[in-house]
């Protein structure tokens, strides 16, 4: 019998209004957090990104360079903090809300989503799953999927399936700070960070990576940062 083919949705734009529509919808009060476009990488231009920032979202291209680094990658064990909210990408295209999942249950402690929405239903019944049983929870939610979909048609670039960029989130748990990438086997430590620095330290990550692709200049950073009560 033929495998089931793999689902597939429509990418989400590397775009803020975008993402705060998606993540408002679902149950993140809108007086809570928002996200918001990093310029630069550059001290001066990270001065001007609200703070305190909660995540960081990077987007960046595939090229043959990344995916031989990720493939070398995905054989690591990898230890890491159980305190990492972290789960598997089994949905194509599913990056960026990989992504915002990656980022939201990291934050749990310092954001509070309505009672009985979606995030709120999701991180209480997946937060004792193991990274694979996260994705194949999310990959049977329909409601999840048509809130998906809304967004992905929501921004101003056209929705094609036809995808070579891919978005991965950094967070700091515990004191450092982790790379959290769906298609990777675990969270990957990049070293020590806090809440207060965790911006700065993205930053010098992201940079490293995208000397590794000097020729691409489709990269995009976002902040998840957290509104001032």
């Amino acid at each position: 019998m033929a495998s089931p083919t793999p689902k597939r949705w429509l990418p989400l734009e590397a775009n803020p209004d975008v993402m705060n529509q998606f993540l408002f919808g679902l149950g993140l009060p809108e007086d809570q957090a928002e996200c918001n476009d990093v310029y630069g990488l550059d001290d001066e231009l990270l001065e001007m990104v609200p703070k305190p920032v909660l995540a960081v979202l990077f987007l960046y291209p595939l090229t043959t360079k990344s995916e031989e680094e990720r493939l070398r990658q995905i054989n690591e064990k990898r230890e890491y903090s159980n305190k990492v909210y972290f789960m598997k990408q089994t949905v194509g295209n599913a990056c960026g809300t990989i992504g915002l999942l990656h980022a939201l249950g990291n934050i749990t402690s310092e954001i509070k989503f309505v009672e009985g929405s979606f995030f709120d239903k999701f991180f209480k019944s997946t937060a004792n799953l193991d990274p694979m049983q996260r994705a194949l929870f999310l990959e049977n939610d329909t409601e999840m999927e048509v809130a998906h979909s809304v967004a992905a048609t929501a921004g101003d670039t056209e929705a094609s399936d036809n995808v070579d960029t891919h978005f991965i989130c950094f967070a700091c748990v515990d004191g450092e700070l982790y790379e959290l990438d769906g298609r990777k086997s675990g969270a990957i430590s990049h070293g020590p960070s806090s809440p207060s620095t965790l911006l700065k330290d993205a930053a010098k990550a992201i940079q490293s990576m995208i000397q590794k692709n000097p020729d691409s200049l489709n990269f995009n950073v976002i902040a998840l940062s957290k509104k001032s009560q």
